[in-house]
């Protein structure tokens, strides 16, 4: 993330607490509390001493505090070793240093094109359907573990 770009920065320094929504075309660094989400056109800074409740929908994010929500960011998320995300991230590229805590899922997409999924087989005879039904069942019991 360049500090140097032409879009202008918006800090919430950590002694601000905003409930709402934060929407905003240029780059953003949280340092306070922010229950609800951000959409953000340019690059997000969440400092050591912020603490997010909600989404956040950015260009790249620099993580170091506290999110509880969705991160999704068309670039890149880069997770410092004193962050805490609790929730969905997806994004095109992915850092995270030793030491963060991360419980959610990730989906991290270099080539941002949507991923194929397995094609979905249709009824070829009635005579098949036990199989087919007894393949499901152990799917599911897999899917479950």
């Amino acid at each position: 993330m360049d500090n140097n770009n032409k879009n202008p920065q918006s800090v919430i320094s950590n002694e601000v607490e905003i409930t709402g929504t934060i929407r905003s075309s240029g780059s953003v660094q949280i340092d306070g509390k922010l229950d609800g989400e951000l959409h953000c056109g340019g690059d997000a800074v969440i400092g050591k001493s912020a603490n997010i409740k909600g989404n956040l929908a950015v260009n790249s994010a620099v993580i170091e505090g506290a999110i509880t929500g969705n991160v999704t960011a068309k670039d890149r998320i880069e997770m410092k070793s004193t962050a805490r995300v609790t929730g969905d991230i997806k994004s095109k590229r992915l850092s995270v240093e030793d030491g963060v805590t991360f419980i959610g899922r990730s989906e991290v997409n270099p080539s941002g094109s949507p991923i194929a999924q397995a094609p979905i087989m249709s009824p070829a005879s009635d005579a098949n359907a036990d199989d087919r039904a007894d393949a499901g069942a152990t799917a599911r019991a897999f899917a479950r573990r």
